[in-house]
């Protein structure tokens, strides 16, 4: 993957701490299939966006049916999995969902503890820059990953500044490598 670290957002500055650029799609894979309690954040723009799958609410599912990984619906995403008959799929506003993932205190959406890595995908670039912003500076012990196509500097490791048909096909060889049965 190739990216160059050009901020979305005019005049927010993130700070002397930035995201790491993810080098492929393997090394994304296997930093979510090493984590003992990860969990994917899918936002509001994920029906908007296609991949090999569907859109990423397609992605979302075969990557939550191949690997153990817990799935958060933000916005009206909730009705979409429901639709396409997603079992297990939690529902929480983003700005929420940042709040609970900052508390060490909090169990995680199903009670079994504490998540080690959030990954972001389908959120509207803003919201998530706040987000992460929260997360970076007040939950140190969680990784993030941001995998939407353009550069989040307040995630943990983000895709870069990549075209579209790049970016899909990286999606679909993490999809592919997390789909796979665990």
């Amino acid at each position: 993957m190739s990216g160059k670290m050009i901020l979305g957002q005019t005049a927010e500055i993130p700070g002397p701490k930035k995201a790491l650029i993810l080098p492929s799609a393997e090394v994304a894979a296997t930093m979510i299939k090493k984590a003992k309690r990860p969990l994917l954040v899918v936002g509001s723009e994920a029906t908007k966006i296609t991949t090999k799958d569907g859109d990423l609410v397609d992605s979302a599912i075969r990557v939550m049916k191949g690997h153990k990984i817990a799935v958060v619906a933000t916005a009206h995403l909730a009705g979409e999995f429901r639709k396409r008959k997603a079992d297990g799929v939690f529902s929480m506003p983003l700005m929420n969902l940042g709040d609970r993932l900052r508390d060490t205190k909090w169990t995680g959406l199903d009670g079994k503890g504490r998540y080690d890595l959030a990954v972001f995908v389908g959120l509207p670039y803003y919201l998530e820059w706040l987000v992460l912003s929260g997360l970076k500076n007040f939950a140190g012990d969680l990784k993030t990953i941001s995998l939407d196509r353009t550069y989040q500097p307040n995630a943990g490791w983000s895709m870069g500044l990549i075209v579209e048909k790049e970016w899909k096909e990286v999606m679909d060889k993490i999809v592919s490598s997390l789909g796979e049965a665990s």
